[in-house]
Parts: structure tokens; C-alpha cells; sequence
């Protein structure tokens, strides 16, 4: 398939590679598109998987459940940009934001105090390296690695692995617990 002929005018438009702004990012982002704002770089997510989409779907509404009715805060989800600070806006698979921090909650969010990232095909290195750096470097409390093909959680702050029949817990949100087996059954 060939490209159109005003293609290459159209990407003469677009900011080069390491020029890009918040203010050339955010209408990517408001269009409803996956991408990531880093080192001036315009970053695009692979699309989620079915098992992704339903992992994300039993833990976000646990954890939508477990909050709720603790008055601790709010639950989120991707597609959603979070500044972690001035030309760093990832988009982490599921967020919580503590109502201590509400403030930080905006048209978009700041810091949030939880982050999860559900490994997708060509994300491990960057969502286990890059991510979880720079989400440290934020303030970011807990993140939390979803690995569906390993079936494991890892909670990098508290030096925390999940796996097989454990119940994944948090320090964060004392009391939260969910069972492994639930979060990746595949029916």
C-alpha cells in the first residue's frame, strides 16, 4: 500500500523527534489516542490485548470497590495523561490517587500515588526499566508489573512477587486483597 501523496506535507507539520511540547502532545491525547509524552518525544502504546483489557477490567473495578467504599480516593484508567512532571506525561494502565492528594487531579492528573502497567508484547523492558524509574522519581508510592503471561505481580516499592496462589496485597491500601487466581482466570 502506498502512502498518499500530501502525507509527507502533513508530516512536515508535526514537531521533529525530541521538539515535542505538552502543548503539541495534548491534542494527540484528547483525540483518545495511547501515547506518551518523554524527552520531547512523541511516544505511541501498543493497542491492549483481550486478556490485557480483562485483567484491567477485574482490578480496576476491585479496586474502584475497595475505595469507594473507604472514601480513600479515586480509581482511573487508561486513556488518561498523567504529568509526572514538565514533558513526562505517561499513561499507566490504572492509577489511584489518595483523597490527600486530590489536588493533583486535574483536566489530567499529576502524581499519582499508585501506578499499574500491564505488560504488554513489547512494553516489558520500558514498563520494568524506564517506567518504574521515572515513576520513583515522580513520588509514585506504589507501581505495580501486571505479567498476564507469567501470571505475576511485582510491587517494586515493597519488594513484593505474586505469583501462582498468592493473594496480592498492598501497603498502600491496607486491607486490599485479591487472589491471583481471580485476577487471571481466563473465563
Amino acid at each position: 500500500m502506498t502512502s498518499p501523496a500530501y502525507l509527507p506535507e502533513l508530516i512536515d507539520l508535526l514537531p521533529a523527534p525530541g521538539e515535542w511540547t505538552e502543548a503539541d502532545y495534548y491534542p494527540f491525547s484528547e483525540r483518545g489516542r495511547l501515547v506518551e509524552l518523554s524527552d520531547g518525544n512523541l511516544e505511541i502504546i501498543d493497542l491492549p490485548t483481550d486478556f490485557h483489557q480483562l485483567i484491567l477490567l477485574r482490578l480496576s473495578s476491585a479496586l474502584h470497590v475497595f475505595v469507594t467504599a473507604r472514601k480513600l480516593g479515586h480509581v482511573r484508567f487508561a486513556p488518561l495523561p498523567v504529568r509526572l512532571w514538565s514533558g513526562k506525561i505517561r499513561e499507566a494502565d490504572l492509577m489511584f490517587m489518595s483523597s490527600a492528594h486530590a489536588s493533583r487531579i486535574g483536566v489530567y492528573w499529576g502524581v499519582p500515588d499508585l501506578a499499574v502497567e500491564i505488560l504488554s508484547p513489547g512494553t516489558a523492558y520500558k514498563d520494568r526499566e524506564v517506567k518504574r524509574k521515572e515513576y520513583a522519581k515522580a513520588g509514585v508510592a506504589e507501581y505495580w508489573i501486571i505479567d498476564p503471561e507469567a501470571r505475576t505481580v511485582d510491587i517494586y516499592e515493597a519488594g513484593k512477587h505474586f505469583t501462582g496462589k498468592d493473594v496480592l496485597t498492598s501497603e498502600l491500601l491496607e486491607d486490599f486483597s485479591m487472589p491471583l487466581a481471580e485476577l487471571f482466570t481466563q473465563e
